[in-house]
């Protein structure tokens, strides 16, 4: 593990940082204070003078002027923690959906109020520059979200914590629509720099790839590249504590070969530069070619080696004994993109520290944790057993290594068989021989959780059923959660000004105590400022719409929401299949009083994801035909909005009326856009999959719409036989809807024959065995929203039992239950 040092310092600089150094000023919260401060920043750290100054300009200014608030007490916080010698938690994950950080931030410090005098002195809309903040693209959905909340809860819990990630030059693709496909483009978030990040050379280190292993298992790289570190503080709630975010970049050690210029090879001289910068250059890298999947190695491979020669750089540097690691120090892998975490600290304890072998394992079984986050046999990963020995050779060596004890122990089960043990093993035999990312995570870790009651019994009972019998008590749940802050303080301020007036401060504390504003359910009053509110996100969304897409839609309509990334299980197809067999319905009766409706789809589809990219066109090809049919008089509108991100969905959220939570059951592990959209106040039509069933239990059945197979029901279907033909001909909508889909694709009548025949011959994801109960509940849907006072009870009570699924709540679960670290903050229910 090479570490680059700074350079040595002169006697008398050495001196001066032995003694206690001076400390800056507090910075002043006043407007005046901070709008002279702006405009210094502006003056002197961008080059511009006010009166030539561009919004983006005051935006970069804005930033520069809060941030100088934040690093005092990021810097007071690291302090402290190092002081305590406190154990710090390391959350490993290839995705942070951090979105934009500006408002965020004021909110947390409690500095919106003052930023926006400030601002408002100097000519300046806060609304109009917070608009031009890129979003940060650095995470693709639920995942990278999850992790975002996670960072923003453990520091308002006053947890030391860094998470760790790669610093992604394009992030997730911007998705454009053009002519109905989704087209992919560079999200180029870093165009303009990013004023929130701090580089750390001194924390450079090297990372190998390929070469060979030395008889005495010394790795000899035939490669080697330079992780920089880039830092981005994370700001608690009220600032009281700050932590960092540490995003990892990509270099050559070499940027340039100057013989290859010398010889005239100008290209080859930037080589090495390129295939090192490749590997931090966009997320998720398409792994339909052979080339694509050592890309996703790479990638995983370099964050978490630089991650983990970073926590043990810091360790040796404080304690100066490797062996008090797993008392220091505990890292979550968050799904199996890190999991070669495992073996990549084996080796650095090994190799690097001289630990035995057996040490070595109990440090990092102690150390090492992991969130599974799927139970989708593709996205458990998984490496061609070549490619990762060409890689990673000493790796290969202590996978085989670890594989071979684990084989051992569960070859002394009563139960072994052949086919226990081809479970529990960490190699695949029987696909071409694959290194099996999430056996490899268990068997190195401490602790295993899934992230919904559902989803963890699931677990247990298919993925890593033998793997429980081998290690039992391994497995435990953690309900994901939601920051408050940025979901409902930030989104939706207007509503929660409300709950404020209602039940007190306590509740920007405290989540739970939402539950108190209950009986305000009751109060006319309360119901009719809470539909107000709702009513007027309901025209804010509206006027998006219309500038960004020029369609016009009613606020007065109901907001039929379905937003999340596009993927089969997840049924955006029977969404909009439902949403056919009613236009057909509305065109055959159009006397009858419909209840009005905005279909509201986005999300984006995996660039390779065929059949995903088809029912984006579906979608599209479907409203261009009811948006333009004058016969229905308006009365259901449906809108694709593209790219969806953060941004985005902090508008839509607080707009719905109706959340689509309609996944096939058992195959969402948890969502968390159910627990945004519920505790936005809108009401739920879902499956009993995922966070739903806990959700139901929060808000009762008479405030969220069930229908469907449940997990066990589907199983059983898949495992004994389903005849999606038979059920498509008992339903008449079903039928209809189905051979409709040609019409919406006149210039070609056999574009949507790839979703005719998986819909017909296999109904995997049970489109059309839920059709009917779908279709029916959302005619209950119907009913309920013609009485206006019933609908918005039933929102209230959404909104007010929702504070369990707060991630402050699920962070004091980790804290307690598996990384055994004390939470610091006041918030505690």
């Amino acid at each position: 593990m090479r570490i680059f040092p700074e350079p040595e310092l002169p006697p008398s600089i050495k001196t001066a940082k032995s003694r206690t150094m001076p400390r800056p000023s507090p910075r002043a919260t006043d407007p005046e204070s901070i709008s002279a401060e702006i405009v210094e920043k502006l003056t002197y750290a961008l080059g511009k003078d006010p009166t030539a100054a561009k919004s983006h300009d005051w935006l970069a200014a804005t930033i520069l002027a809060l941030r100088d608030r934040i690093v005092d007490r990021w810097m007071d916080s690291v302090r402290a923690a190092h002081d305590a010698e406190a154990k710090r938690v390391y959350y490993l994950s290839l995705e942070f959906l951090i979105g934009r950080l500006l408002r965020d931030a004021l909110g947390n410090l409690e500095l919106t109020a003052p930023f926006q005098s400030a601002l408002d002195k100097l000519g300046v809309d806060l609304n109009l520059i917070e608009a031009l903040e890129p979003d940060a693209a650095l995470g693709n959905g639920g995942l990278g979200r999850l992790a975002a909340c996670f960072m923003e809860s453990l520091a308002s819990l006053g947890i030391p914590a860094y998470g760790y990630g790669i610093r992604y030059n394009h992030g997730l693709f911007r998705q454009e629509i053009v002519d109905g496909w989704q087209r992919e483009f560079p999200e180029n978030w870093l165009e303009n720099g990013n004023p929130w990040e701090f580089q750390r050379r001194e924390t450079a280190c090297e990372i190998g790839f390929g070469g060979s292993v030395t008889e005495e298992r010394q790795w000899q790289p035939a490669e080697k590249i330079l992780a920089i570190a880039c830092d981005t503080p994370m700001v608690g709630w009220r600032g009281n504590h700050m932590n960092t975010l540490r995003l990892w970049t990509a270099r050559a050690i070499d940027p340039i070969e100057l013989d290859a210029v010398n010889r005239g090879d100008f290209a080859g001289a930037f080589g090495g530069s390129n295939r090192a910068e490749i590997i931090t250059r966009v997320l998720y890298p398409s792994d339909a070619t052979p080339e694509g999947q050592e890309l996703r190695l790479r990638q995983e491979y370099f964050f978490t080696s630089a991650s983990l020669q970073d926590i043990l750089r810091r360790h040796m540097q404080q304690y100066r004994n490797i062996r008090t690691l797993a008392d220091k120090a505990t890292v979550q892998l968050n799904d199996t993109h890190p999991a070669i975490a495992v073996a990549e600290l084996m080796r650095l304890l090994m190799d690097e520290n001289d630990l035995a072998w057996e040490e070595a394992w109990d440090i990092t079984r102690t150390v090492t944790s992991y969130t599974n986050h799927t139970l989708l046999p593709e996205a458990l990963e998984s490496w061609p057993l070549q490619l990762f020995e060409r890689l990673l050779p000493r790796h290969m060596q202590i996978v085989f290594a670890i594989n071979e004890k684990v084989i051992a122990d569960a070859g002394k089960l009563p139960e072994a068989s052949a086919e226990l043990l081809a479970s529990v093993s960490l190699i695949d035999e029987h696909n071409g021989r694959r290194v099996r990312m999430g056996q490899l995570a268990f068997a190195g870790s401490h602790s295993i959780n899934g992230v919904s009651a559902l989803h963890t019994s699931l677990m247990q009972e298919s993925i890593f059923k033998d793997l429980n019998t081998l290690y039992p008590g391994r497995i435990n749940n953690k309900t994901n959660g939601i920051t408050p802050r940025r979901w409902l303080l930030g989104a939706n301020p207007g509503l929660m000004a409300l709950l404020r007036e209602a039940i007190g401060e306590k509740v920007l504390d405290n989540a739970e105590t939402l539950r108190e504003a209950a009986p305000f359910a009751k109060d006319a009053g309360f119901r009719g400022r809470f539909a107000e509110i709702k009513r007027r996100n309901k025209v804010r969304l509206g006027n998006f719409v219309s500038e960004r897409m020029g369609l016009s839609v009613d606020p007065d309509a109901m907001f039929d929401v379905h937003v999340k990334r596009i993927h089969e299980y997840k049924r955006q197809l029977l969404n909009i299949l439902e949403t056919i067999a009613l236009y057909d319905a509305m065109r055959a009766d159009p006397g009858r009083s419909w209840v009005p409706r905005v279909k509201i789809f986005a999300g984006k589809a995996a660039a390779s994801y065929a059949q995903a990219k088809l029912i984006i066109k579906l979608i599209n090809d479907v409203a261009q035909t009811i948006n333009n049919d004058a016969s229905i008089r308006g009365l259901l509108k449906v809108a694709f909005i593209p790219n969806y991100n953060v941004s985005l969905a902090e508008i839509i959220v607080p707009a719905a009326d109706l959340s689509e939570q309609i996944s096939t059951a058992g195959m969402e592990a948890s969502g968390t856009g159910n627990m945004k959209f519920a505790l936005n106040g809108a009401l739920t039509i879902g499956t009993l999959d995922g966070a739903n069933i806990e959700i139901l239990e929060r808000v009762g059945a008479d405030n969220m719409m069930i229908f469907g197979l449940k997990a066990d029901e589907v199983e059983q279907r898949r495992r004994n036989g389903h005849d999606p033909r038979a059920m498509i001909e008992a339903s008449a909508s079903l039928k209809g809807a189905f051979d409709a889909l040609a019409s919406f694709s006149p210039d070609d009548h056999g574009r949507y024959q790839p979703i005719r025949d998986a819909l017909f011959h296999h109904d995997w994801f049970m489109v059309a065995a839920d059709f009917d109960a779908y279709a029916q509940t959302q005619r209950n849907v119907d009913a309920i929203w013609r009485r206006p006072e019933d609908w918005t009870v039933k929102t209230i009570l959404n909104t007010v039992n929702m504070g369990w699924f707060s991630s402050d709540r699920t962070i004091r679960e980790y804290a307690r239950d598996i990384w055994k670290v004390p939470v610091a903050s006041s918030l505690l229910p």
